[in-house]
């Protein structure tokens, strides 16, 4: 590690190059990465971020040669992954009279990941300012991006945004800014954004509109190059990325109910997709024929087919519709299963089987897991009874919004 590396007179790196083919969320990094950690020497010396665990130890002996860990009087954690919080456990040992700065969501697991317990936490929301003696940081929820417990803080003396993974860049390099890297970074830039970033663009966009107005001179974010040189072009690369490109794009919800549950999901599946620039129709099986049924879906991109469960079945005749799926190409469209239950909700697996027995690509929480990580969303979408608070819209209102993901400007 290069101690040496700074951004401003009182601001330095302290993050690690790592220049190996690394694992990284089922891929290679064939150019390797950085980890990058950032000390602010203050009044109220602060750490921004650390190092992936594999090199907690060597990161705290470097960081010895900057300043005795016991003088840090905060650790700011953007983002609780280990490729990021992995030094805590290490630097928190040392830095006995350090308090934690983290979001609400991140507390949790950086007590259970690293032993925290007995430590004390600085809990921040949107908008949250901490003085750190001669500068002053403030805080900005980013759920999603890529996890939900993410934030993003802002120095405002300095003008420098550490953004944690979002504006990263996946190279090994010891230039560490982008004003003086041997070779265009735009690619690998834009490369970053399409892996990690765009299955969550709604979120990017929502990030735009909380950083629009900051005075940003540095981005300085945990992984690849330190954007000192134009910073205003890579903001405006991600805004123009995640912007919706595709307004063509078409949705049919199909269903079957029994009480009106499922219609009223149905009713709000619509709103969603349409509040998203996504045309939308819906149909109640009882009130039209298999042969428009099966029309509608092959005119639509994304299909949602949900019922009600009685007695362990689906109800009405939407499974005439369900059988004749696998005698149509349905190769490009998206395909969800939903629906409402009261007890173990059969019929809304049922009907997933129906869809995986085609060509279309169907939604499900495993391959969402393993393709981004998130675990907030459901696939099938299930309900148990109503929509009846907040938290379940919510998490029916995400699902929706990763569905857009796929379809609006997808690449």
């Amino acid at each position: 590690m290069n101690n040496n590396i700074k951004l401003n007179e009182n601001t330095y790196w302290i993050g690690k190059v790592d220049d190996r083919d690394v694992p990284f969320h089922r891929l290679v990094l064939t150019k390797g990465t950085t980890y990058n950690s950032y000390l602010l020497k203050t009044k109220k010396p602060t750490v921004i971020d650390t190092v992936d665990i594999s090199f907690g130890r060597e990161y705290v002996e470097n960081l010895k040669t900057l300043i005795d860990p016991m003088e840090i009087e905060y650790i700011v954690i953007n983002h609780s992954e280990p490729d990021h919080s992995g030094g805590l456990g290490s630097l928190a040992a040392q830095a006995k009279n350090a308090t934690i700065v983290c979001t609400e969501p991140a507390e949790y697991e950086l007590k259970e990941m690293y032993k925290l317990h007995k430590r004390n936490f600085l809990i921040v929301k949107d908008g949250d300012k901490l003085d750190i003696g001669g500068k002053t940081l403030r805080f900005f929820e980013t759920p999603y991006l890529h996890t939900e417990e993410t934030m993003i803080t802002y120095c405002e003396e300095d003008k420098i945004l550490y953004p944690c993974d979002i504006f990263s860049t996946h190279i090994a390099n010891y230039d560490y800014f982008n004003d003086l890297a041997k070779e265009d970074i735009d690619e690998d830039f834009s490369v970053y954004y399409s892996l990690i970033m765009h299955p969550h663009r709604t979120y990017v966009q929502k990030m735009i509109n909380k950083i629009k107005d900051m005075d940003i001179d540095i981005i300085a974010p945990s992984h690849g190059y330190i954007l000192r040189e134009d910073a205003k072009k890579y903001i405006n690369m991600y805004d123009m990325l995640s912007r919706n490109t595709d307004l063509s794009k078409k949705a049919l919800i199909l269903y079957s109910t029994m009480t009106s549950n499922t219609k009223k999901i149905a009713g709000k599946i619509k709103e969603y997709l349409e509040n998203l620039d996504i045309a939308t129709d819906i149909m109640d099986t009882s009130k039209v024929s298999k042969e428009e049924a099966i029309e509608a879906i092959k005119d639509a991109d994304a299909i949602f087919l949900g019922s009600s469960t009685r007695y362990g079945d689906m109800i009405g005749n939407i499974e005439d519709t369900l059988k004749e799926l696998k005698n149509i190409d349905l190769e490009g469209k998206v395909g969800v299963a939903f629906g409402s239950y009261g007890w173990s909700g059969e019929s809304i697996e049922i009907i997933q089987d129906y869809l995986k027995a085609t060509n279309m690509k169907v939604l499900s929480t495993s391959d969402l897991i393993k393709s981004t990580g998130r675990i907030d969303i459901e696939f099938p979408i299930r309900v148990r009874f109503s929509l009846n608070n907040e938290q379940e819209e919510k998490r029916v209102e995400r699902s929706i919004e990763y569905v857009s993901s796929i379809l609006l400007n997808n690449k």
